[in-house]
């Protein structure tokens, strides 16, 4: 009966639960708002092309940023470089070769459980073992192999859920017309999937670029710019602080106009990287189809 009391408390139920739904979501939306803003209002009046292009110089007179985004572009690049095919590689053989069983179970609880540490425990472990039993001391090397282990357990997550989306049908198609499961991965898989496992790659460039605790003392928090070719090569093997990095130096200072600018620049990158993603993950999906 649709007038009765019972339908009646159903659909008030109904309304204040989607009432509240809406809440959530608008406050969700209102807090990011108010934080960009925030950020917005304080920093943009310190960004300038000085600011971005120059390095702090007590006898020049200048605060800038330019090697920090640097050093933030080097361990990007070397993070990436290292994780990337050991990440995808691994989920290729969890998704692909490897049989259900112990190992298997063990490899994924490691995987899960790595993704879960503090970031501040990651940092004083590259510290001691790639600081100082492999002598790499206060490097962007040793950011980066730090923040390798950090991030594999995303990429190798989300290259494994793009495998597993890619259908059953591919596969076995390819084998049946007597394609070798190499081939069929390489040619078949790894292109369907590549929307997904671009997305996680850029995923980890956003946590890389907003890591900090870890590479405080792993990278240090250098920020010269080198003079020579030479010098840009041998910068991995030297102390380079990133923007997150400076960004707490300069709070730890109160110099918190010069933090609020170095914010803003952070929240521009992630924001380019996040539409990046999309864009990408988007145009990969059409030209699938």
């Amino acid at each position: 009966m649709t007038g009765s009391i019972m339908h009646k408390t159903h659909k008030l139920k109904d309304h204040i639960l989607l009432f509240l739904i809406y809440l959530s979501a608008l406050f969700s939306v209102l807090v990011l708002v108010c934080i960009i803003g925030y950020v917005v209002i304080r920093g943009v009046r310190n960004v300038n092309l000085t600011f971005l292009t120059t390095v702090t110089s007590a006898i020049k007179q200048t605060t800038g940023i330019a090697g920090n985004i640097i050093n933030t572009l080097y361990i990007v690049v070397l993070t990436l470089l290292i994780a990337t095919p050991i990440g995808i590689g691994s989920a290729i053989y969890l998704n692909e070769y490897a049989k259900g069983g112990k190992l298997v179970r063990l490899i994924e609880f490691t995987t899960e459980t790595l993704s879960g540490i503090p970031s501040i425990i990651f940092g004083l472990f590259g510290m001691v073992f790639f600081g100082t039993a492999c002598g790499f001391g206060y490097s962007i090397l040793t950011g980066a192999l730090t923040l390798t282990i950090m991030i594999l357990p995303l990429i190798t997550r989300n290259t494994q859920e793009a495998l597993r989306s890619v259908p059953e049908s591919y596969r076995s198609g390819a084998l049946g017309m007597g394609a070798t499961k190499w081939y069929m991965i390489r040619t078949i898989l790894l292109p369907s999937a590549m929307p997904g496992i671009l997305t996680g790659v850029l995923l980890a460039i956003g946590r890389i670029v907003g890591e900090s605790a870890a590479l405080l003392f792993t990278a240090g928090s250098g920020f010269v710019l080198p003079k020579t070719a030479i010098g840009y090569l041998k910068k991995i093997m030297e102390s380079g602080g990133t923007l997150t990095i400076q960004l707490y130096l300069s709070m730890a200072k109160a110099q918190y106009d010069v933090a609020f600018g170095i914010a803003l620049v952070l929240l521009v990158i992630v924001f380019l990287i996040n539409m990046l993603a999309r864009g990408m993950a988007k145009k990969l999906q059409v030209d699938k189809k």
